[in-house]
């Protein structure tokens, strides 16, 4: 400290009072620690954890169109899907508490099939797809779910959509699977749970 005092009183400037220069320099040490402090924390404050990030999307709507019927002659669309080049999915529910169980098919472009609404569940799912969702994906590796059961239900959708294979299995176990059910109503049913 008494360098410090010292230093303001031989200081070219104007000069400090004797009496006022040992009081002045607590002050000033405080107020150079505490200015070093709020700067370190700047960049820790920058870079906070602003909560989870968006993954984007994948890219399967970029598929969209490139195996048209008429691409390979009007033979199928590429993928062994003989007919008409629309999307087919089979969609299986058990557990679900609701009339829904079993075993439905579902084609879109145009809608059809024996699930029980058809062009409901054709437009939830282009409707994902234009909000850049894939309404297929699984809940990402590391996200923090809630611990919360929404029952036995199960589903299991599997066939082409826009050109590409789908296998995607849903449950109830946690809050995000939930939530990744529910995004996909009406397409697996709103189950009784």
């Amino acid at each position: 400290m008494r360098r410090f005092s010292s230093r303001l009183s031989s200081h070219p400037g104007p000069r400090l009072a004797p009496r006022l220069a040992p009081r002045l320099a607590p002050r000033l040490l405080l107020t150079a620690v505490a200015s070093a402090a709020a700067l370190a924390a700047v960049p820790a404050a920058a870079h906070a954890d602003t909560g989870p990030t968006r993954v984007p999307p994948s890219p399967f709507g970029s598929l969209d169109g490139l195996m048209d019927p008429g691409t390979f002659g009007g033979i199928g669309d590429g993928f062994g899907n003989l007919g008409d080049g629309g999307d087919r999915l089979t969609v299986s529910v058990t557990d679900s508490g609701t009339s829904s169980d079993g075993t439905h098919e579902l084609k879109c472009g145009p809608a059809g099939g024996t699930h029980t609404d058809p062009a409901a569940a054709c437009d939830r799912l282009q409707e994902l797809d234009h909000s850049g969702q894939d309404p297929f994906a699984p809940v990402p590796k590391g996200t923090a779910c809630t611990m919360q059961y929404g029952g036995d239900a199960t589903a299991h959708i599997t066939g082409t959509w826009h050109g590409r294979p789908v296998d995607a299995t849903y449950k109830l176990t946690n809050g995000c699977e939930i939530s990744r059910w529910h995004r996909m109503i009406p397409v697996l049913p709103a189950t009784a749970s």
